[in-house]
């Protein structure tokens, strides 16, 4: 996995070179679906070196991107990027943001690698060897108390497809009197849960590209990610629970209340 895992961390590293050269900058700034779903011209810049790095070392592996689409080639390898997770807070000069990008084998996440370059904090997960911050081993927090649990949490821009409203948990979640942050990039966010900063988060409706890395980081950092009724979690899901493990149930039982 070496070799895979080389590319990995220069396809990250080169994107986050572009996002750092950028921020808080002059850039041309484009609305995808809805009003305040932003597209930046350093996104597709940032997703075309990223291409470009896999391609030269891995022309038929299969790509899934934000901007660009898929990619799709007959192999059972699959690049899941997302070359800025958190384009609303770029383009506001907000220096949460960052590249996240999941690689799969087989259907299986193996490696990921999430990269704030503003911060300078390179996350970095290989499966069945653990995750890391700037090299360093990363663990879950030890937080068994779910009075006291430190969470984190985003909002899906489209509400309609739902059957409750996304603030009717987020009420029951403060209701238990829980501190509750809104960061604005769940790749981040589920990197701060996996370094035991928050014990836990949730949001509804994410994509592929906003949590496979991530996902793989909490898990390697002894968290668990499922649902929001428990059953395992595949990031192509649209409800993602991320916690410590030790809280998670209870998690669940404050999010399934009606």
């Amino acid at each position: 996995m070496t070799g895979l895992k080389e590319v990995l961390l220069e396809a990250t590293k080169e994107a986050g070179r572009i996002i750092l050269q950028y921020f808080d900058g002059v850039f041309k700034i484009d609305h995808k679906e809805g009003i305040n779903n932003l597209v930046t011209e350093v996104d597709k810049l940032a997703e075309t070196r990223i291409i470009e790095v896999i391609r030269a070392t891995y022309p038929k592996h299969s790509i899934i991107s934000e901007e660009i689409g898929e990619l799709m080639k007959p192999s059972d390898y699959k690049w899941i990027i997302d070359p800025i997770d958190g384009t609303v807070n770029f383009a506001h000069g907000v220096p949460i943001c960052c590249v996240s990008i999941g690689l799969m084998h087989e259907d299986k996440l193996i490696l990921g690698a999430v990269y704030n370059p503003m911060m300078n904090e390179l996350f970095v997960a290989e499966k069945g060897k653990g995750a890391t911050l700037n090299g360093n081993p990363i663990s879950v927090s030890s937080n068994a108390n779910f009075k006291t649990a430190f969470m984190v949490t985003g909002f899906p821009y489209n509400w309609s497809q739902y059957t409750e409203h996304p603030i009717k948990v987020f009420e029951r979640i403060v209701l238990e009197g829980l501190p509750v942050r809104r960061l604005g990039s769940a790749a981040i966010d589920l990197c701060w849960v996996a370094c035991g900063r928050f014990d836990g988060f949730w949001e509804y409706n994410l994509q592929p590209w906003d949590c496979a890395a991530g996902y793989l980081m909490v898990e390697e950092a002894g968290g668990r990610v499922t649902d929001f009724s428990g059953k395992a979690y595949d990031v192509f899901d649209k409800e993602t629970l991320a916690t410590n493990g030790k809280i998670h149930d209870d998690m669940i039982r404050v999010i399934g209340k009606r």
